[in-house]
C-alpha cells in the first residue's frame, strides 16, 4: 500500500492522441551519403491512394506510459489537457478502463490530439502530428492537492505546455518527487540549454540515440552517457532500435541487446520501454532486471499494431525475463 501522504506511485504528463493507422501502398527510399543514411517513405505526386485499411487507436506519450504502468501493478494518474469532443471521450474512456485517474483538464476551445501514422515497408512509421489540447497546458488547469505522488513521468510537451513541465519540475524539487523524463525530437533538438531547468531535476532520463545526440552532441555511447548525466540525470538509458540499448551503473557500461523479433509497427515501444524500465526501478527490482524487462516490453509493442495493444503486464515480464532474459554485455569503466 501507498503511504497516506501518496496518492500515486507516479503521474504521468505528457500527450492523448487519437491514433489513426492508415494502410496505403507506398515505396521505401533510401538516400545515403559519406556520413549518413535516411530513409524516406515516398508517394506519388498527383494521385489517388486507395487505403487498405484504418484503424483508430488511442496514443501519446501520456497516455501510454499512463497505461503502462498500471498494467504493470503502479496507481497511476495521467496529467493533460485533453479537448472537447467525442475524440477525448474515447480516450478518457480508455483510460478509466485501464484504471488511469485523469487529473487533467478539458479545453473547450482546442480538438484532441490525432496523429495519423502512415506505415513504411520495413515496419518503421512517419507519424502526421497534430498536437491540439495537447501544446496548452498551463500551471492554473492543474489541482495542486491531487499532485500526490512518488514519482512524475515526463514525455514530450511543446509551447506552452513546455512552460508548465518546467514549472512542475520545480515543484518536484520542492516536493520529494522523483522525475523520470523522456522527451521527443521536438524537445532535443532545441539542445541542452532549452531543457537545462527540466534535466537538471531529472533522476531518470531515457531517450534515443538521435535524441541523445541532439542534447549532447556526436560521442562514442559512453562518453555520450557520461556527458547527459552531467547535466543533472542519476541514471540516463540511450536506446538504439534494433541494436538494443545502452547505460552505465556503478562503473560499468552496459550493453543490451535487443532480440530478433517480427516488427509490425514501432509505435510507442519507447514509450513502453521508459515506462516499464521506471516500474521495475519503483518496485527496486536490479537495474539488469529492470532493463531487461523494459526490452521485452518494447519488443512485445512492436508486434502488434498500436502503441497500447501490445503492452504487458508485471507478472508475464518477470517469468519472460527469467525464462528468456535479453543478453548483457556488461565492461568496466
Amino acid at each position: 500500500m501507498l503511504n497516506k501522504r501518496f496518492m500515486y506511485d507516479v503521474i504521468t504528463v505528457g500527450s492523448s492522441t487519437i491514433d489513426v493507422f492508415a494502410k496505403v501502398e507506398s515505396e521505401l527510399i533510401k538516400i545515403k551519403t559519406a556520413h549518413e543514411e535516411e530513409e524516406l517513405i515516398a508517394y506519388p505526386a498527383g494521385s489517388k491512394l486507395l487505403i487498405k485499411d484504418l484503424d483508430f487507436l488511442t496514443g501519446g506519450g501520456g497516455t501510454n506510459t499512463a497505461v503502462s504502468l498500471a498494467r504493470l501493478g503502479l496507481k497511476v494518474a495521467y496529467l493533460g489537457k485533453t479537448g472537447h469532443g467525442s475524440n477525448s471521450g474515447l480516450i478518457l474512456k480508455k483510460l478509466k478502463a485501464e484504471k488511469v485517474n485523469f487529473i487533467g483538464i478539458r479545453s473547450k476551445k482546442h480538438h484532441a490530439g490525432y496523429s495519423i501514422i502512415l506505415d513504411s515497408l520495413e515496419g518503421d512509421r512517419t507519424i502526421l502530428a497534430y498536437k491540439g489540447a495537447n501544446n496548452f497546458l498551463d500551471m492554473k488547469d492543474i489541482i495542486f492537492s491531487k499532485l500526490k505522488t512518488k514519482w512524475f513521468y515526463f514525455s514530450s510537451m511543446v509551447g506552452k505546455s513546455f512552460e508548465t513541465l518546467k514549472k512542475l519540475a520545480q515543484y518536484a524539487e520542492g516536493n520529494n518527487i522523483k522525475i523520470a523524463f523522456n522527451p521527443s525530437n521536438y524537445l532535443a533538438e532545441k539542445g541542452h540549454e532549452y531543457l537545462k531547468e527540466v534535466l537538471e531535476r531529472t533522476t531518470i532520463l531515457v531517450l534515443n540515440m538521435e535524441e541523445a545526440e541532439l542534447i549532447g552532441g556526436k560521442l562514442k555511447t559512453e562518453l555520450l552517457i557520461k556527458k547527459l548525466m552531467s547535466f543533472g540525470p542519476k541514471i540516463v538509458v540511450i536506446t538504439d532500435g534494433k541494436k538494443g540499448l545502452y547505460t552505465i551503473h556503478k562503473n560499468n557500461f552496459l550493453y543490451v541487446m535487443a532480440n530478433n523479433v517480427k516488427i509490425v509497427e514501432t509505435t510507442g515501444a519507447g514509450d513502453a520501454f521508459a515506462s516499464t524500465f521506471l516500474a521495475g526501478i519503483i518496485k527496486k527490482k536490479p537495474i539488469e532486471f529492470s532493463l531487461r524487462m523494459g526490452l521485452l516490453n518494447a519488443e512485445s509493442v512492436i508486434t502488434k499494431e498500436g502503441a497500447k495493444n501490445g503492452l504487458l503486464t508485471y507478472n508475464t515480464l518477470s517469468k519472460l525475463v527469467k525464462s528468456k532474459p535479453p543478453k548483457i554485455k556488461k565492461k568496466k569503466i
